[in-house]
């Protein structure tokens, strides 16, 4: 059995300009791509912290030492962590040794509400897993209620295809998986005027 309240923790890197969001940089400019990367950050934090979590985590890189890092800690009353491994699969698969279960979240998904996390921990009650996919086909939120390295090993990342090939390996495991609906993230052009569109924006801003 879970406990009531989720474990969540939320990955992010520190807003150097020219490192995040790269993909918008051609559309926004690196300052203003930056900007967005912290509003996201932050809008992640918040939607987490709505979940009333009985913990709440920043897993930061490449260190916690920005002051960024420092000033979401001050808001949103988190803990911080950082991630370690020389790929994404190996940082989560890092953080969910020893701290599962977990529900861990990426700090790119505007979309992603508190009804979201709780429905995922509380998967983990009769799961293994619980995912939400991407639509670009990657995902946005996995949560574990024991560590499963395997998911996560020699993983093309960033490509159309982690999704897909997460759900092979979470069956080949045997392992019983709850999927959520499909979100979208922010991370091209086409992303961005959604957001606008969507009404977002304004959200993710404030």
């Amino acid at each position: 059995m879970t406990p009531e309240s989720p474990r969540i923790a939320v990955f992010a890197k520190a807003p150097v300009a020219g490192e995040v969001k790269t993909r918008l940089v051609p559309l926004l400019g690196a300052e203003r791509a930056t900007r967005l990367h912290e509003d996201l950050s932050r809008h992640a934090l918040a939607t987490a912290k709505q979940a009333q979590p009985s913990s709440l985590e920043l897993w930061c890189a490449p260190d916690s030492t920005h002051p960024f890092f420092a000033r979401c800690a001050d808001s949103f009353g988190c803990g911080l962590r950082e991630q370690a491994g020389s790929d994404l699969g190996e940082r989560m698969s890092n953080a969910f040794s020893g701290s599962a279960p977990l529900v861990l979240i990426g700090s790119d998904c505007p979309a992603l509400t508190a009804a979201h996390l709780n429905e995922a921990w509380q998967a983990l009650s009769t799961h293994d897993v619980a995912i939400v996919p991407a639509q670009d086909g990657g995902y946005v939120l996995i949560a574990l209620a024991q560590a499963q390295p395997a998911l996560f090993e020699t993983m093309a990342w960033g490509g159309r295809d982690v999704m897909a090939e997460t759900r092979r390996r979470i069956s080949r495991a045997g392992l019983k998986c709850k999927e959520l609906e499909s979100l979208w993230d922010v991370d091209r052009p086409e992303d961005y005027r959604r957001l606008e569109q969507t009404g977002l924006a304004a959200e993710v801003a404030g």
